[in-house]
């Protein structure tokens, strides 16, 4: 029983070309966002190296297809991002420098003397060598680790419950996306450092993030916020989303206690640093819990509730399985 099984398994990772359909399917895409991309974004190195990596791995075997199908919601989050340079935010709405800081300062604001502080120029003053690292270590995890969670899922043969989730986290990106274009926002260090003007193609800054570059010698966030084109996009707060939303799904397909403390832990870490490094008000933080709460809510309560969505859904499992069907309500 055991040697047939190990066949059956091994027999699904040989080489075997696509069939025309998908290979179709995939030319065009990648074509598509290349084309785009090079028009009116702008060639960079990366853009052709995951060209090559995501054409090799979709042509070079069925186990690296499927990888590839089960990554869509991922990359679709990326591509997504990066064309939002395609018409910024703040050319659509104005935006909110003075308004959302006052707003703070209302509701959070700390007294220091005769003066009234926001949480960020608070502790902007009172930063600890050990905070500083920590907020480094956290703020690194925003990403890459909902998607290492999202590949735990998928590797675990998890393959229905990592496309809910991989699904949310795209959700929760394009409500998060829809929010920058209906209320384009100055983050807190751009007061600190421009005041209350906005000035369109201001460069990004590290901020309270630097002070990890200094003491690590590392120029990691000197190098991902000198490439950040549209700073006036603080609220919500995705940085406080990403893993919160791989929090809550961690208990909604019953993860390993763990994964719920692990995601938990940098969560909470994540929410302190965001505004401990005057990246986000509180108010910012909050937005982005607000949108994971609605992403879950629309697609647990609304979406899978569609007979015709909950059908794809399965198809697209089954797709990505190497196994039998899944067989979903």
């Amino acid at each position: 029983m055991r040697i047939s099984t190990k066949s059956t398994y091994t027999s699904k990772f040989c080489f075997a070309l696509p069939k025309l359909r998908e290979a179709l399917a995939c030319i065009v895409a990648l074509a598509v966002w290349l084309t785009v991309t090079a028009l009116f974004i702008g060639f960079r190195p990366e853009h052709i190296f995951l060209a090559i990596l995501i054409g090799t791995l979709f042509f070079i075997a069925p186990s690296t297809r499927r990888l590839v199908v089960a990554l869509i919601p991922f990359a679709l989050f990326g591509i997504s991002y990066d064309w939002m340079n395609l018409l910024p935010n703040y050319e659509v709405n104005p935006v909110d420098v003075r308004g959302l800081y006052e707003t703070e300062k209302s509701l959070f604001g700390f007294s220091s003397g005769e003066s009234l502080l926001t949480p960020n120029e608070f502790f902007a003053l009172h930063t600890h060598p050990l905070l500083d690292f920590l907020a480094g270590v956290f703020y690194l995890c925003w990403v890459p680790l909902p998607i290492f969670y999202g590949l735990w899922v998928y590797f675990s043969g998890r393959r229905y419950d990592y496309l809910r989730f991989a699904l949310v986290f795209l959700l929760v990106n394009l409500i998060g996306f829809a929010g920058y274009y209906i209320h384009p926002a100055a983050p807190p260090w751009y007061v600190a450092l421009h005041g209350f003007e906005a000035v369109p193609g201001t460069p990004g800054d590290v901020a309270g993030l630097g002070r990890f570059d200094e003491m690590t010698g590392l120029s990691v966030f000197h190098g991902l916020y000198s490439r950040n084109s549209n700073v006036f996009a603080a609220m919500p707060s995705l940085h406080s989303a990403y893993t919160f939303v791989a929090f809550i799904y961690s208990f909604i397909i019953r993860s390993s206690r763990t994964w719920k403390w692990i995601l938990g832990i940098v969560t909470f870490g994540i929410w302190f640093t965001a505004v401990y490094t005057s990246h986000h008000y509180v108010l910012d933080v909050c937005g982005g819990i607000l949108c994971s709460f609605i992403a879950v809510a629309l697609f647990e309560c609304v979406l899978m509730r569609i007979p015709g969505f909950r059908r794809w859904l399965r198809r697209y499992a089954n797709y990505i399985s190497p196994v039998s069907p899944i067989n979903k309500p």
